[in-house]
């Protein structure tokens, strides 16, 4: 094409931040654009999902496992570069396009989940004529007052062919500089004017895709300050969080130095050595006993890039004194009373703070002991929890089963649900596996779309994704039909997604026990039953069914070993209890009792596990 549009220059201006691909789904207000990447020589390529939510979800993702496990930067070329022994790696951010209306519409969940992880994703959204604008005309929304919210950070319109380099640019350098969605609107006549760049006139703005994280540490007497909080202190936890995704090792060694125990958000998990004696697993509603155990009685919280909301699952105010590192000035005391805010890096804070601790003191050699018995006992109720019949399958034994099997180059994806609560608690993630789901949000139907995503990424490498049938029902089932037109030109087929099926929004029911003390209510949790491993057949999958718990350790490693992706459809029950390890469990108990109680015999069982689950943690956990 002789001359060069809009779309065209906002193509190049893609590939110059290092955009490799684009998530999304086509509509007329977003044609031209499409028509530039289709004649791009050299991508980004386009990925087709089967709606614009999933399509959001699969940009978030691309972001999430490649900030995971590397970070981000730029050369100043707009190149990425993989922060990690010096390779470069060319993996960008994720980015999402829809039409305007309703495809605009189905983007915000997926631009919301960024938002909510702190993600760096940016979405390009098609708009009707300019000079249609204000007119009422079909699928018109005031689409800067939609996304005002979202992308607070920042959400503009292209209204001249100038703007694009400054107005992507900035998108970028903002998504990227504030962990945050960024949305750019262009109209569609816009889109189709002639290519024009900005030259240094008035109000005129020529940029460069270039970014740079900034190095960010805390002063010399803020980490003084910490050190001697530290060292007058016995009993120390180190809350982790997604911020430490770069500062594995830094973590290990905090941990060592100090004799504390080491609990994760949700978010963290992935970046933690769960295997070690002093890891008390995931804290929270969802986590383990060990980390509500060790967090009641700590007398010093070390916070490390964690901005985890159960704050009724931390120390009581004023019985545990608290220092926080976080590369954001805005979360430092967000959730607990800080004493000393170290706003910098997770990992050059930490070195930087090492080296300043005293060595360790003697009375830690007892809270070491004591966090090694609250994690031996966790471990064991663990076990104990997987190995309670159920009917069919207790779900807790699935994942445990996992973790036999479970490839170390593998990428883990999660639904959002009480498959989440068998991830937190059974769960032992090899080194460099990394684990991604919708979490502050928590919107059921990410799943497959972030498998897809992983998978897109690294195609080198087995994904696994965890979902219920709620999750599977919601958008999974459609997105099997994207990794069925997809897998037979990735490298690596394993593409493994265990289904729940226990017919029953589980997570709900149980909240509604234990927060409302309502009993369950079928026409709103019970689900319709649905052939997974069938339908996989039917798309030239391999479907496998699982009804007997002797049964699930096979199905994994036929999974593992199949030249194609599966779809593992086990029959769990959803009467094994989400009981959560709260200090004041015993009254929770009571009201999910009283629940199920109401239940009558549907709801007999449930009971008969809850008080057998119950019975286990006392005896193992009498404080």
């Amino acid at each position: 094409m002789a001359d060069r549009l809009v779309a065209d220059a906002m193509v190049d201006r893609l590939r110059a931040w290092g955009v490799s691909r684009i998530f999304g789904y086509s509509g007329d207000g977003i044609n031209t654009f499409l028509g530039a990447l289709r004649r791009s020589e050299d991508g980004p390529e386009f990925v087709q999902a089967r709606h614009e939510e999933n399509a959001a979800f699969m940009a978030v993702a691309h972001s999430k496992y490649a900030l995971g496990q590397y970070g981000v930067e730029f050369d100043g070329s707009g190149s990425s570069a993989r922060r990690q022994e010096g390779n470069k790696r060319n993996i960008g951010i994720g980015v999402m396009v829809a039409t305007q209306g309703p495809g605009a519409v189905h983007l915000l969940n997926g631009l919301y989940d960024a938002k909510l992880d702190g993600i760096p994703v940016v979405a390009i959204v098609g708009q009707q004529n300019l000079a249609a604008l204000g007119s009422g005309y079909q699928q018109e929304i005031d689409l800067l007052a939609m996304f005002k919210d979202v992308a607070s950070a920042y959400c503009e319109q292209i209204s001249a062919p100038e703007q694009v380099p400054g107005v992507i640019d900035r998108a970028f350098r903002t998504a990227l500089a504030t962990s945050s969605p960024c949305v750019v609107i262009i109209p569609h006549d816009v889109q189709q004017e002639p290519e024009a760049s900005p030259g240094g006139g008035h109000a005129e703005m020529p940029t460069a895709p270039q970014w740079e994280p900034p190095r960010v540490l805390p002063r010399d007497e803020r980490l003084d300050a910490a050190a001697a909080l530290l060292d007058e202190s016995e009993r120390i936890v180190m809350l982790v969080g997604q911020g430490a995704r770069l500062a594995r090792a830094e973590v290990a060694q905090m941990a060592e130095t100090l004799g504390a125990a080491v609990v994760t958000s949700l978010l963290g998990k992935p970046y933690v050595d769960e295997s070690l004696p002093h890891s008390a697993g995931v804290m929270g509603h969802l986590g383990t006993s060990a980390s509500a155990s060790v967090l009641s009685r700590c007398d010093a919280l070390l916070i490390v890039g964690s901005n985890d909301p159960w704050t009724e699952f931390y120390p009581d105010p004023g019985t545990a004194r608290a220092i926080q590192i976080d590369i954001s000035a805005q979360q430092t005391g967000n959730r607990y009373p800080v004493e000393v805010a170290l706003v910098g890096d997770a990992a050059e804070t930490l070195r930087a703070l090492c080296p300043r601790l005293a060595t360790v003191p003697e009375a830690r050699e007892s809270w070491r002991r004591e966090v090694g018995d609250h994690v031996s006992a966790w471990r064991e109720l663990s076990r104990l929890r997987a190995l309670t019949p159920a009917q069919p399958v207790n779900p807790e034994r699935v994942v445990r089963e996992l973790c036999t099997v479970l490839p170390e180059d593998a990428q883990l994806a999660l639904d959002v649900g009480s498959c989440v609560y068998w991830y937190a608690r059974q769960l032992l993630l090899p080194e460099g596996v990394p684990a991604q789901l919708c979490s502050t949000l928590a919107s059921m139907g990410c799943g497959v779309p972030y498998g897809v995503a992983a998978k897109l990424l690294r195609p080198g490498r087995p994904v696994v994704v965890l979902a219920g049938d709620g999750g599977m029902q919601m958008s999974g089932i459609a997105e099997l039909i994207t990794v069925a037109d997809r897998w037979k030109q990735w490298k690596d087929p394993r593409f493994v997604v265990c289904v729940f099926n226990n017919g029953d929004l589980a997570e709900v029911s149980w909240e509604q026990r234990e927060t409302e003390g309502d009993p369950r209510y079928a026409p709103t949790q019970g689900l319709p039953q649905f052939p997974f491993a069938d339908y996989a057949t039917l798309l030239g999958l391999r479907g496998i069914e699982v009804d007997d718990p002797s049964a699930v350790a096979s199905a994994w490693e036929l999974a593992f070993s199949a030249d194609r992706p599966v779809v593992i459809d086990v029959h769990t029950d959803a009467s094994v209890p989400l009981l959560p390890p709260l200090p004041h469990k015993s009254a929770k108990l009571a009201t999910m009792r009283n629940a199920l109680q109401k239940e009558g015999i549907a709801g007999e069982r449930a009971l008969k596990l809850l008080n057998e689950y119950a019975s286990q943690e006392k005896r193992l956990f009498p404080g």
